[in-house]
């Protein structure tokens, strides 16, 4: 069961344990409902748990299942329905994390060049770019993606290299200047000889790694789970004395429940989801949550240029006028001479 469907379940439960209790006064149903429910919910997830522990890892989950199971045994079914709350919920916001990062870099496949206009001649085809062979002679209207790498033979234009170099500003190309795969062709029709297959391009070997790196994420220990064993042993510890010493197995499950790490479950996923939010925002795509939390240990980063760090927007500085015009004037002109124009400064 998907961790978004457990949380659901379980307010829906808590909805219905309500109604039982304290509308319908049905306390015993309210209980076996609850206690039902939980253990359902909560075996699914000690199924994980296991799977987990066996891998090596262990993680803040383990002291709160505990805690479900032990309140539901000593009959403090309400106590084990908030912690299964907490806990249904961290998860379900880690998964919303995860699908929020793959859904960024979704964007990034989606500008994959699919199609390619082979030149034969007078006569245009359209071709599937995994068809283009090297040597093949292409053609890319204005606005379009390069389909592939290679080499200008006929034609003039702009090129928007952003994607792939982080340079806002288009670049000119003219006869014999190499393309990139993946570059946006500006407002010139251009004539290329492909000199790389589509799987040996620029922009697909940037997707190659991006689908691998979803494949085989890197290992990495939460945050809030490095101290995880020391915690849950010391508060069993804890809990099987105050068991021992008053002989009352609800204090057992009492300790646990304060021991419980609840905020560190929820709090975790949700500075995750956040800062994901808020750097996508600022046009930074992070692939997991887990990068976020590396970052806290970076000693030095390194870039590759200045246009990495700006804001990718190009804006006229200065205005230099002869004794003809005024700067209002020449910038009123120049404005009237390139409305219609796509380049970046117009």
């Amino acid at each position: 069961m998907k961790n978004e469907k457990k949380l659901f379940l379980t307010f829906g439960i808590a909805l219905l344990a309500l109604i039982l209790q304290f509308i319908l006064k049905q306390d015993l149903y309210a209980q076996i409902l609850i206690t039902v429910s939980g253990i359902f919910v909560s075996s699914t997830m000690f199924v994980g748990m296991v799977k987990t522990i066996r891998s090596g890892n262990y993680g803040v989950d383990i002291l709160a299942i505990t805690a479900i199971i032990a309140t539901l045994a000593v009959g403090e079914y309400w106590a084990s329905l908030i912690i299964l709350i907490m806990l249904t919920g961290g998860d379900a916001l880690e998964d919303y994390a995860a699908k929020k990062a793959r859904s960024e870099l979704k964007a990034l496949l989606d500008n994959s060049p699919q199609i390619a206009h082979k030149s034969e001649g007078n006569k245009l085809t359209d071709i599937k770019v995994e068809d283009v062979k090297i040597n093949d002679i292409l053609v890319v209207k204005p606005g379009e993606v390069v389909p592939v790498d290679g080499s200008i033979l006929a034609g003039q234009s702009l090129f928007d290299e952003a994607s792939l170099t982080g340079e806002s500003k288009p670049v000119n190309k003219e006869v014999g200047d190499k393309l990139m795969s993946g570059t946006i062709n500006g407002d010139g029709s251009i004539t290329m000889t492909v000199e790389k297959l589509a799987k040996d391009s620029q922009f697909q070997n940037i997707i190659r790694l991006v689908k691998e790196s979803e494949e085989q994420p890197a290992h990495f220990v939460r945050l809030a789970d490095r101290y995880a064993v020391p915690f849950t042993i010391i508060a069993y510890l804890i809990a099987g004395i105050a068991w021992y010493v008053s002989k009352d197995p609800k204090r057992f499950a009492e300790v646990l429940v304060v021991a419980s790490p609840c905020p560190l479950i929820l709090a975790a996923p949700i500075a995750m989801v956040s800062g994901m939010s808020r750097s996508s925002r600022n046009g930074i795509i992070i692939k997991t949550g887990t990068i976020i939390e590396k970052l806290a240990s970076a000693k030095s980063i390194a870039f590759d240029k200045t246009g990495t760090l700006t804001n990718g927007i190009l804006a006229v500085d200065t205005i230099y006028s002869t004794a003809t015009f005024s700067k209002e004037e020449l910038a009123i002109l120049a404005a009237s001479v390139e409305q219609q124009s796509s380049h970046i400064l117009a």
